[in-house]
C-alpha cells in the first residue's frame, strides 16, 4: 500500500497509475476474505482488528484525496483517474461493509451459542431414548446422530452465518465489480499505453513486478468472495422463486442490537457533577443514534444491491434449472435413474438446523451438502484404518485373561497400588513378548507395529474418560515405557532383544523381568521418599516396575496352574491376551465418540464433530469385531482395567 499514500514521489508512467490501482483493488479483495475471519474472534479481537483496518483504509483516502487536491489543475491529464476513484470508492464500501458485520457478529453469537446449546440437550434426549427402546446403538445410529451433531456445528458456526448475510453478498458483488475494473484498466494501459516501456519513476521496475503480484493476488483472492456471493444470491432465488419480495428489506433486531445495547447503557467515565454525565449521556445517545441510522441505510443499500444482482442473474439461474430438468427427464426415458440424494436419509435433519430469528430456511441441498461433508470424513478415516491392529483383534476370544494379567494372588510390594489404566498392562505383556526367546524377528515386528496403532486409541480413550486426572502418571508411565520399547527394544535400559538371545526358557524370562522390577520397587522404598506414601505420587519408573512385577508373577502362577503352554506357544499367547485387553478397552471407542460429538465448548464443536467422524471411518470395523465378541457390561463399569477385572471375577468368567 506504499504507492497510494505516496505524497512525495511524482508517478506520471502508465505503470505507476496502474500500480496505484491495484494496490487499492487489492486491498479492498483482502476485505472481502476479512470479513468470515470476523466469526472466529472475540469482541475484543473483533473491535480492535476492525479499528485498526478503518485507520488504514481512511488513511490511504486521505491520502488520496490530498494527492486529488494538489493535481486538481493536471486531473484531465492524469492516466487512469477513474480507475483510482472507482478503486477508492469500492475499498470504502469494503471497509461499510466489515464495519457492518462487525457490529452485528457478537450478538448473533450470542444467540448462537445459546441456541446451539439447547438443541445439544434435545438431540443428547433423544439419544438416550432411542438407546432405551432399541437395546443400544449400532454403527448405523451413530452415524446419523453424528449428521445430527454436524449439522448443528455447521449451521451455528458464525463464519457460517456471515457468509450467507446480506452485507457478506454485497461485499463479494463489491469484489467482483472492483476486479472488473482492474481487468479493464489493465486491458486499456495494454492497449493504449505500451505497458512494457521503460518506467521514469523513481520505482523503477518494481512498479512492474508491484502490478503483476497484486494483480495475481487480485485474482486469486476474488474466488472466495465470489463463490460465497454466487451462493447466497442462488439461495435467494431458490427462496423467492415466485418473485415476492415483500419482505426483502426488513432489517433483522440483531443488526442494530449491539448499538442498542450500547446506547442504553451507563457512561464509563466516572464523573460526579450530574448535569455533565446527563450532557455526555445526551451526547452519546445523539451519537449511536446516528450510528443506527447508518447502519440502517448500510443493510437497506445491501439488501437493494442483492436484489438488482439477483434481478440479473435470475435469468442464468432459470436456464441453469431448465437444462437440468431436461437431463434429468432425459436420463429417466433412458431407464437411468440418479441416485436419490440423502435427503432420504432416515432422519429429517432440518429441524437442527440453527437459523437466525427472521432467516429463512436453508435449501434442501444446502441440507445435504452439509450431511455429505461427514460421509467424506468418514470415508477419510476408512482410508486410514489400522491393519495391523485389526489383524491382532482377530484373535480376540474372551476377557478372562485380564484376571491372569492382575491376579489378586501375587502379593503387593506396596500397602497400596497405583491405578489402573488399559495402555500400562499392553506395554509390559509388549514388553515380555519382545523378549521371549526363540520370537521370530517378523512376528515381533507385527507385535509392535500392532501394538503402536492400538496405543493411539487408548490413549484417547484414558484421556477423554479420565475426567479426574488419576491415571495421568500411569498414562506417562506406559507411554515412557513404549518409547523405549518401540524404538530401541528395551525396558528401562535393560536390552530386551539381547534377553530374548540369551536362550532361557520363557519362566526364566519371566522371572528375571519380575526380579529387575522388584529390585527397581525396593530401592524406591529405601529411599524413604514422601512420594511414596502416596501411589498417585510414583515416578513413573516405579509405576512401570511395579506394573511389569505383577504382570511376571501373575504369568508365573498361571504357568503353575497350567494356563499357560510353555515356551513356543507363550508368544501366541501374550499374543491373544494383548488382543483381549485392546478389545475391552476399545468396547470405550463408541462412548468416546458420543462425547466428542457432545462436547458443549461452542469454539471447538465443528473440530469435534470432524475428529469423532474420522474416528468412526477409522475403527468402524474393530467396532464390528468387537460388536461380536462384547460382554454386555454397564459402561460406568467398563472403563479401566481394574474395574473389568473386578466385574469378570464377581461373574466367575
Amino acid at each position: 500500500m506504499k504507492l497510494p499514500v505516496d505524497l512525495t514521489t511524482r508517478m506520471y508512467a502508465s505503470t505507476d497509475r496502474l500500480a496505484k490501482v491495484c494496490s487499492l483493488s487489492f486491498m479492498s479483495i483482502a476485505m472481502g476474505n476479512f470479513m468470515t475471519c470476523l466469526g472466529s474472534m472475540d469482541d475484543k479481537d473483533i473491535l480492535m482488528n476492525t479499528t485498526a483496518l478503518a485507520i488504514l483504509v481512511i488513511t490511504v483516502i486521505a491520502n488520496f484525496c490530498v494527492q486529488v487536491i494538489q493535481m486538481r489543475f493536471f486531473l484531465s491529464r492524469r492516466k487512469m483517474f477513474a480507475e483510482e476513484i472507482a478503486a477508492s470508492v469500492f475499498m470504502l464500501l469494503s471497509l461499510l461493509m466489515v464495519t457492518s458485520t462487525a457490529i452485528m457478529v457478537p450478538t448473533t453469537k450470542r444467540y448462537l451459542e445459546s441456541k446451539y446449546h439447547e438443541m445439544l440437550k434435545m438431540a443428547s434426549d433423544e439419544q438416550i431414548l432411542e438407546s432405551m427402546e432399541e437395546g443400544g446403538f449400532n454403527i448405523d445410529k451413530l452415524r446419523q446422530m453424528m449428521k445430527k451433531y454436524w449439522v448443528m456445528a455447521e449451521t451455528s458456526s458464525p463464519q457460517f452465518v456471515i457468509a450467507r448475510s446480506v452485507t457478506c453478498t454485497a461485499s463479494g458483488i463489491i469484489c467482483l465489480l472492483t476486479a472488473v475494473v482492474l481487468v479493464q484498466a489493465e486491458i486499456r494501459m495494454v492497449m493504449k499505453y505500451k505497458a512494457g516501456g521503460i518506467t521514469p519513476s523513481t520505482y523503477a521496475w518494481s512498479s512492474k513486478w508491484i502490478v503483476l503480484t497484486q494483480s495475481i493476488g487480485v485474482a486469486v483472492g476474488t474466488i472466495a468472495p465470489a463463490i460465497r456471493c454466487f451462493n447466497a444470491i442462488k439461495f435467494k432465488f431458490s427462496e423467492n422463486g415466485n418473485g415476492n419480495f415483500k419482505d426483502e428489506f426488513k432489517i433483522d433486531a440483531y443488526w442494530t442490537q449491539r448499538l442498542l445495547e450500547w446506547k442504553e447503557s451507563s457512561l464509563p467515565l466516572q464523573i460526579r457533577d450530574r448535569k455533565w454525565r446527563k450532557l455526555i449521556h445526551n451526547m452519546k445517545g445523539l451519537i449511536l443514534s446516528f450510528l443506527i441510522r447508518v447502519q440502517i441505510l448500510i443493510l437497506l443499500c445491501s439488501k437493494g444491491v442483492q436484489f438488482i444482482f439477483l434481478c440479473f442473474v435470475s435469468p442464468i439461474f432459470s436456464c441453469f434449472d431448465c437444462i437440468k430438468m431436461c437431463n434429468s427427464g432425459q436420463s429417466q426415458v433412458h431407464g437411468i435413474s440418479e441416485s436419490e440424494p440423502e435427503t432420504q436419509t432416515e432422519i429429517d435433519l432440518s429441524r437442527y438446523v440453527l437459523l437466525l430469528e427472521g432467516e429463512a430456511e436453508l435449501p434442501q441441498k444446502i441440507q445435504i451438502n452439509i450431511c455429505k461433508q461427514v460421509d467424506k470424513l468418514i470415508q477419510t478415516g476408512k482410508r486410514q484404518q489400522p491393519r495391523n491392529l485389526i489383524s491382532l483383534l482377530q484373535k480376540v476370544g474372551n476377557f478372562t485373561c485380564l484376571k491372569e494379567v492382575d491376579t489378586n494372588q501375587v502379593p503387593s510390594l506396596h500397602s497400596q497400588e497405583p491405578p489402573k489404566c488399559w495402555s500400562l498392562p499392553l506395554v509390559m505383556l509388549t514388553s515380555i513378548a519382545v523378549a521371549l526367546p526363540n520370537t521370530p524377528k517378523d512376528n515381533v515386528n507385527w507385535l509392535i507395529q500392532s501394538v503402536d496403532e492400538g496405543l493411539f486409541y487408548v490413549k484417547l480413550i484414558e484421556k477423554t474418560l479420565d475426567k479426574k486426572g488419576n491415571l495421568v502418571n500411569s498414562r506417562n508411565a506406559a507411554d515412557v515405557s513404549w518409547v523405549g520399547v518401540e524404538l530401541y527394544r528395551k525396558w528401562q535400559d535393560n536390552d530386551l532383544h539381547e534377553t530374548s538371545l540369551n536362550g532361557r526358557s520363557s519362566t526364566e524370562t519371566l522371572q528375571e523381568l519380575s526380579n529387575k522390577a522388584e529390585k527397581t520397587i525396593l530401592d524406591f522404598k529405601k529411599e524413604k521418599d514422601f512420594r511414596m506414601e502416596n501411589p498417585l505420587n510414583w515416578p513413573v519408573k516405579v509405576i512401570a516396575a511395579n506394573s511389569m512385577y505383577r504382570i511376571c508373577q501373575g504369568l508365573l502362577i498361571a504357568y503353575d496352574g497350567d494356563h499357560l503352554q510353555p515356551d513356543g506357544r507363550l508368544f501366541e499367547q501374550l499374543c491373544n491376551m494383548i488382543a483381549n485387553i485392546l478389545a475391552a478397552c476399545l468396547t470405550n471407542l463408541m462412548r468416546v465418540i458420543i462425547i466428542k460429538c457432545r462436547r458443549k465448548a461452542i469454539k471447538e464443536k465443528e473440530k469435534n464433530v470432524r475428529e469423532a467422524a474420522v474416528l468412526l471411518g477409522e475403527t468402524e470395523e474393530i467396532l464390528q469385531i468387537l460388536h461380536q465378541h462384547r460382554t454386555r457390561l454397564d459402561p460406568d463399569e467398563s472403563e479401566f482395567n481394574g474395574q473389568w477385572c473386578n466385574l469378570l471375577i464377581k461373574r466367575k468368567l
